[in-house]
């Protein structure tokens, strides 16, 4: 399952985006450091072909796919360090795929500001100062580490530690891992060390009714705006009073957003399964071929791979059955090289 870590400075709304995301009751107090041990939910991915497809086979089970969320606590300037317990935290983000950023941009004098004033540029340069710090430091006992293995004849150590002394110089300079433009090659000789600033990063700008538009300053970077204050207040209501509030208010869900920007930002996407017993979505990275699509289900459909039959979920539901889509030659036979479209509905054999 994908795992995605909430990090930003305290009070900027990270817990709240979490409970508006896994409606969980956290600790939301105005103080830093309330979350001190991550907490961790699961989240369905909205999206209705799963559903449509479920009616359309009369499926007795309904089985999303999900996302994990991680909430974790709020990082100061010289976390790396240790300051605020920082340590603890960024060791928190290297277990995660990918980082969502919870930046303020609203403005509350109830709500204490870490640094007193808000200048959300200056927030983002925070973290990933301390982001890159951390890296330095992981980076530099690996150099240590690489110069033992070279001497004792170890012929891969010699290109990990080509690739490790490029990203400590570039570390060194301020530059974060994932803009270096390192080849995969080159992000595969240092994965082991799981650097923070090599995660893929999605920043979600905390905007209130008075400031609904990203920052100029921000506005190039990847990101989301959440009124999360809002969001945090329609969650209260029931499913079809939420629905009607929101076109009132002519609010989208931005929490939609992030999940549905979160698969973009990891190159991955859904293809479906469907029949009585069950409609299921399967997350897989974009560009799978067949057999690697059918290892989501069991690592058989990739070992034992012959054919998958394969229709576009739109073009099922339109045909109206199975029998009708392959009068209409809609239902394909694919072979190993079949690389799966987001939306796929595959039947596998082996």
């Amino acid at each position: 399952m994908l795992s995605i870590g909430i990090v930003g400075l305290p009070n900027v709304g990270k817990s709240t985006l979490f409970k508006v995301l896994t409606k969980k009751a956290v600790d939301i107090q105005n103080y830093p450091f309330c979350t001190i041990d991550p907490n961790v939910g699961v989240v369905s991915v909205p999206d209705e072909r799963v559903i449509k497809l479920a009616e359309f086979s009369l499926s007795k089970k309904v089985i999303p796919t999900a996302i994990e969320f991680v909430d974790i606590a709020g990082l100061i300037k010289g976390a790396a360090e240790g300051e605020g317990l920082g340590n603890k935290f960024l060791s928190h983000i290297r277990e995660v795929d990918a980082i969502a950023e919870v930046v303020r941009v609203f403005k509350d004098g109830s709500i204490i500001h870490v640094h007193n004033t808000i200048d959300p540029r200056n927030d983002v340069d925070v973290i990933e100062a301390e982001l890159i710090l951390a890296d330095l430091e992981t980076v530099s006992k690996r150099l240590a580490t690489l110069e033992k293995e070279i001497k004792s004849g170890d012929k891969e150590a010699t290109e990990r530690l080509s690739v490790t002394e490029k990203v400590k110089n570039a570390l060194g300079k301020g530059e974060s891992i994932r803009d270096m433009g390192l080849t995969m090659e080159e992000l595969l000789l240092i994965r082991d060390l799981r650097l923070l600033t090599a995660k893929p990063i999605i920043y979600v700008l905390n905007i209130s009714k008075d400031n609904i538009k990203a920052p100029p300053e921000l506005e190039d970077k990847n990101h989301v705006l959440i009124d999360l204050k809002t969001e945090e207040e329609l969650m209260e209501l029931q499913r079809d009073e939420e629905k009607e509030m929101r076109k009132e208010l002519g609010v989208k869900s931005g929490v939609n957003e992030l999940i549905e920007e979160s698969y973009k930002l990891l190159g991955i996407m859904m293809y479906f399964t469907t029949g009585e017993d069950e409609t299921r979505a399967w997350t897989i990275k974009e560009g799978s071929t067949a057999p690697e699509a059918g290892a989501a289900i069991h690592t058989d459909f990739r070992d034992k791979f012959i054919r998958a039959e394969v229709i576009n979920w739109r073009d099922l539901i339109d045909t109206g059955s199975y029998a009708k889509a392959r009068e209409k030659g809609l239902i394909r036979t694919e072979g190993k090289n079949y690389v799966v479209h987001d939306g796929d509905v595959v039947e596998f054999k082996i």
